[in-house]
């Protein structure tokens, strides 16, 4: 579904991303993983077109994408939500929503925000409700249901559990299997490790803009070098 060979972006002088090369098959979590300041979220800035690779190829369903513009993307079948979040603080939940489904058809609009909210019935019960004034781990739901509205084929999650408490976090990932579950293929971004190898089906370690590892997600669990620096054994 999406092809990623030998994509290097830089900012100004920073060369951010350095000839990575990344597959995610249809129906699958693929996970990357890494610390701050690897090149992951870069990744996904790149694949969404916010920034513009020096070299290399991003393909979405064999459609090459690097040089076109974001909304372009978007309609494709791409849906993201960003790292930090990203929500509309000044607008309520339901508007949120409806900016996530901008070209989704009305006919289609109310079986979409209808599955939204039974992922996250926290959101129906608070509608109404300025997205500024919801808890972090609320907010994070709103980011993931926003995506969702445009109904994407996949779903980019850049840093999910970035600053929610560990219950918090679990809930998060368990809805994100549940997404995949229903058909969504997903790439996850994250720097918890534990969480995001769980549940991935394939994984890619980045460290200072480049690939590391690969492999199952199960597999790297078990590797002793990603033990050593991201488990914390």
């Amino acid at each position: 579904m999406l092809a990623i060979d030998n994509l290097h972006v830089c900012y100004g002088g920073i060369h951010a991303v350095k000839g990575i090369t990344i597959r995610v098959e249809q129906g699958q979590i693929v996970s990357l993983i890494g610390a701050n300041g690897a090149g992951k979220s870069t990744t996904i800035r790149a694949i969404v077109g916010l920034v513009k690779p020096r070299s290399g190829s991003i393909m979405f369903k064999g459609q090459t994408i690097h040089k076109m513009p974001t909304h372009e993307i978007i309609r494709l079948g791409i849906g993201v939500s960003p790292e930090g979040r990203k929500i509309f603080a000044n607008l309520t939940v339901m508007e949120n929503l409806e900016l996530g489904a901008y070209f989704l058809p009305k006919s289609e609009f109310k079986e979409r925000l209808e599955w939204v909210f039974s992922l996250f019935p926290r959101l129906a019960e608070r509608k109404k409700q300025l997205a500024g004034t919801l808890s972090g781990g609320e907010q994070q739901m709103l980011s993931l249901g926003r995506a969702l509205m445009s109904k994407p084929e996949l779903l980019l999650l850049d840093e999910p559990s970035l600053g929610l408490a560990p219950l918090v976090v679990e809930e998060v990932f368990r809805t994100i299997q549940e997404i995949n579950n229903q058909g969504t293929t997903i790439l996850l971004v994250e720097q918890n490790a534990m969480a995001a190898l769980t549940i991935a089906h394939y994984a890619y370690v980045m460290e200072t803009g480049t690939i590391v590892l690969e492999g199952k997600g199960a597999e790297l669990l078990e590797d002793e070098r990603v033990k050593k620096a991201y488990l914390g054994e």
